[in-house]
């Protein structure tokens, strides 16, 4: 989840592995002096790679992963060994997904759930921007909670899983920021904006931010706790997932972009690490630092290398289209069990990414192949969801026509695959005090939080 500077590159003959040499969970923030994980790019407005030489170098092809190698990645995501015994938790990738059946609609069925959907999404339009507007104040205060335990930790601070003193039953992640290094690492902004928009967000899809408050020296989120832990970690022991999972997955995440989309907010940093597990086995998705109110277009570039759509690398401005290449990445690397774009450097990745050549593993279906092909398209008025039906695109190609994104919403489908909650998920930490300042820190930065 973090920036992270270069360390040992991947073998340039093969997919990056999951294997890494530290560990944390993804409800901590973005920073940009952590030594691993997939790095995150903050850089100023000036273009990652020339239009007029993208295309000069033609990209290596992807061959299959070999089972046996334990290369690190190049681009470092923070801390992600997985939790103690993570491959106890679930058995050998399935050759069927026996949850994801009579899931079709109609024509009518889709045409009326269509115009029902349109007019959910405008009534949960207008609870978000009165939410924006009226934005939770402090609602609470660290004596109401019980710290248990140390869940991930970063360059901000760290991540605590609590319960509530008046509710030993509800379990927060608590999510705690150390002023001074947020100011450092100049990312008020991207925190002050994480809160407003997490707090007038409801997606059963979505971590609900639940509890919001300050001292002298940190912010604290207390945010859905999620017992299941990160689709990285499990994607990382079933070696990759069936196209069924994928589909059941992905369903979900193209619920959650139509969801964000209709607000007029792009997420910017779909891919993994980001995505928990529930006890449910469905998906939330997390770590919203990056997440933007867009009425036109923005030019921040920011992002995970692996992940950044060809216009954020090129400068070009962007908006919504670049969550659904993320998306097409994400679906790719579930799929294969390693992302479509991977090299030793940077410039490398970035170069692939805007060559717009794709090679698929030979177990790709036909309509997964073409569902990948028009998200992870170069050319914005070719890519789908960035065209006139929108979202529509996606959720009505062939590759979903057995899908009823319904159920999906409603979560009455069976997930394909459960969490074990009775064993921790996330990695445990030393633990380390809590220093507050008798003076209050920054009080003038940190206002509206």
């Amino acid at each position: 989840m973090k920036e992270g500077q270069h360390n040992t590159p991947d073998s340039p003959k093969s997919p990056p592995s999951y294997i890494t040499s530290t560990s944390s969970n993804n409800y901590t923030s973005p920073s940009s002096d952590s030594s691993s994980g997939r790095s995150y790019l903050r850089l100023n407005k000036s273009p990652l790679l020339s239009p007029s030489t993208s295309n000069q170098l033609p990209p290596k092809s992807p061959v299959s992963p070999r089972a046996a190698e334990t290369v690190k990645r190049s681009f470092f995501r923070f801390n992600s060994t997985p939790a103690s015994g993570a491959n106890n938790l679930i058995n050998s990738t399935p050759s069927t997904n026996p949850y994801i059946t009579n899931m079709g609609q109609t024509g009518s069925n889709v045409k009326r759930s269509q115009s029902d959907i349109q007019t959910f999404l405008d009534k949960e339009k207008e609870k978000f921007i009165e939410k924006i507007e009226n934005p939770i104040k402090q609602n609470a205060h660290l004596d109401d909670f019980e710290l248990l335990r140390t869940i991930g930790t970063g360059s901000f601070g760290r991540v605590l899983l609590v319960t509530h003193r008046h509710n030993a039953d509800e379990k927060v992640a608590l999510k705690i920021l150390d002023k001074q290094v947020v100011v450092k690492m100049k990312q008020i902004d991207h925190t002050l904006a994480e809160k407003k928009i997490l707090q007038a967000l409801t997606c059963p899809f979505i971590v609900k931010l639940l509890y919001t408050f300050k001292d002298n020296s940190y912010l604290y989120l207390g945010l859905e706790y999620a017992p299941g832990g990160e689709m990285f970690t499990h994607l990382r022991a079933f070696g990759r997932y069936t196209e069924d999972m994928t589909r059941f997955y992905a369903a979900q995440i193209v619920l959650a972009f139509e969801y964000l989309h209709h607000l007029g907010v792009i997420y910017r940093d779909l891919k993994p690490e980001n995505l928990l597990f529930s006890s449910d086995g469905y998906l939330k998705m997390t770590d919203f630092g990056f997440a933007k109110r867009v009425k036109d277009r923005t030019w921040t570039l920011c992002g995970t290398p692996e992940y950044l759509a060809p216009e954020i690398i090129l400068s070009r401005g962007y908006n919504k289209g670049v969550d659904y290449w993320a998306l097409g990445v994400l679906m790719y690397e579930m799929s294969a069990g390693y992302p479509p774009f991977f090299a030793d450097q940077p410039i490398q990745i970035y170069e692939k990414i805007v060559s717009g050549r794709v090679r698929f593993p030979n177990h790709f279906t036909v309509d997964l192949k073409d569902l990948l092909k028009n998200l992870l398209q170069v050319d914005l008025t070719r890519r789908y969801g960035n065209l006139k039906p929108g979202v529509r695109d996606i959720k009505e190609h062939r590759w979903f026509k057995d899908m009823d994104f319904i159920s999906i919403y409603e979560k009455t489908i069976t997930a394909p695959f459960i969490p074990r909650t009775d064993r921790e998920n996330y990695e445990t930490y030393e633990e380390q005090p809590l220093t507050v300042s008798s003076t209050e820190r920054y009080p003038r930065e940190f206002t509206e939080f």
